[in-house]
């Protein structure tokens, strides 16, 4: 079974760049789509970003439009975000998960429900 495996957080200040990976671990996931998802103490688990099978279609939350890059190199099974200009509101655990699908529609992309493998999460603090 598929297991995504988080990495790539920490502790940065207001401006900083984080880059977060995704790696497979006992599975693939180069036939599907991915996305990154974020949970703040006390929030409900949201949608940041996500990427079809190929790498050519990407969507972003509007929180993180400009900000954030979400990217794949099916060759090595890993997933990226990059993160730029982070604020404090950035601060959250950021998960990863595996699609269904290699597509989805855009409105689809951002719904919890369709993604099968969720990782354990990575912590991001940004401090202001």
């Amino acid at each position: 079974q598929v297991q995504p495996v988080e990495s790539g957080g920490g502790l940065v200040q207001a401006g900083a760049s984080l880059r977060l990976s995704c790696a497979a671990s006992g599975g693939t996931f180069s036939r599907y789509a991915m996305g990154w998802f974020r949970q703040a103490p006390g929030k409900e688990r949201e949608f940041v970003a996500a990427i079809n099978w190929s790498g050519g279609t990407t969507y972003y939350a509007d929180s993180v439009k400009g900000r954030f890059t979400i990217s794949r190199d099916n060759a090595k099974n890993t997933v990226y975000l990059q993160m730029n200009s982070l604020k404090p509101e950035d601060t959250a655990l950021y998960y990863c998960a595996r699609g269904q699908r290699p597509n989805y529609s855009a409105s689809a992309y951002s719904r919890m429900d369709e993604y099968a493998y969720w990782g354990q999460g990575t912590q991001v603090t940004v401090s202001s």
